[in-house]
């Protein structure tokens, strides 16, 4: 075996990847066949033009996208929670994506997971090879008792790793929603799931790097999946995130900015105002606006289900 630079050692496939050439994230683009001989300038143009394209290529999907989106508010509704699995790039743009849940619209840690290959030490330390164990993928999700109140979501950006098809169909046995999220065309029926969403963001500036648009467009879909999720189970009032986890000195600012603008009043009033509702923005824009206490204002946002603007409807007459 020859020995690699960083130390790992070469070795050659152990398994049939004839197909792999044929995905449409390994195909070579031919903007950039000679990108070893451009200036730093035309590089970061060639870059940009490509990435100029993720968008639509998103857009394309946006039917699929709502689609997931409908899946995962239902069983988040039951109580379920979204499970989203990768390798490499993948895994780590779905542990972002949960990760940032929680700050932002004031989510429980487990309501929104990412489960990557290798475990959290592969997110700063590439485990490539983790990926190629299919069995991984189904033991990493039943140490997690997923079931039929849950959503996993695999992506794969090229379409074939082994340990994502593993977590899908674990995912399957155990009748959780399934999304699939790759780049690459897919034939109907070759991954179980319920939703696949597939933008063709098209070959790589560097031939197989999905890294760059494949994950960006990537980071978009599942930006768009849990915005609108939560959006969708009332954790912003107009386009305010008044869920917000306030544990910090900008979040505690933007909580009180938050009550200014709803309510209009004063910064010191309305960090008052916060103080009495016990850190929810919510209930002190009920309490603010409808006139009423902490324990009337908590008791209609149950009763609206959590969303503002419908509590305020059930404000008592004056």
């Amino acid at each position: 075996m020859t020995k690699k630079p960083d130390g790992r050692a070469w070795r050659p496939p152990t398994r049939d990847m004839s197909g792999t050439g044929s995905a449409l994230t390994e195909q070579r683009n031919p903007a950039s066949v000679n990108i070893d001989t451009m200036s730093a300038s035309e590089l970061v143009e060639l870059i940009n033009t490509e990435d100029a394209t993720v968008a639509a290529a998103v857009a394309c999907e946006k039917d699929r996208i709502a689609a997931a989106v409908e899946l995962i508010v239902e069983r988040l509704r039951r109580g379920g929670r979204l499970i989203y699995v990768g390798a490499g790039t993948s895994g780590r743009l779905g542990v972002l994506d949960a990760s940032e849940c929680p700050p932002t619209f004031g989510t429980e840690p487990e309501m929104i997971q990412g489960v990557i290959a290798g475990g959290y030490g592969a997110l700063v330390r590439a485990r490539e090879g983790a990926e190629d164990d299919r069995d991984a993928g189904g033991t990493d999700l039943r140490e997690r008792d997923v079931g039929p109140d849950d959503v996993v979501m695999g992506i794969a950006t090229s379409g074939g790793t082994p340990y994502v098809q593993g977590a899908l169909e674990e995912a399957v046995r155990s009748g959780a929603g399934t999304v699939f999220l790759c780049c690459t065309p897919v034939e109907e029926g070759a991954v179980p799931t319920d939703v696949t969403i597939t933008p063709l963001t098209g070959s790589e500036v560097v031939t197989g790097s999905t890294r760059m648009k494949a994950g960006t467009a990537t980071k978009l879909v599942l930006n768009t999946i849990t915005t609108a999720a939560m959006v969708l189970l009332g954790k912003t009032y107009e386009n305010l995130m008044v869920d917000l986890g306030a544990t910090c000195e900008k979040l505690r600012d933007r909580a009180c900015r938050i009550l200014v603008e709803t309510t209009g009043v004063g910064y010191e009033a309305a960090a008052a105002v916060i103080t009495r509702a016990e850190g929810s923005v919510k209930a002190a824009i009920v309490m603010q606006k409808a006139g009423v206490g902490l324990e009337e204002a908590n008791r209609l946002l149950a009763e609206a289900g959590g969303f503002v603007r419908a509590a305020l409807a059930l404000r008592p007459e004056e």
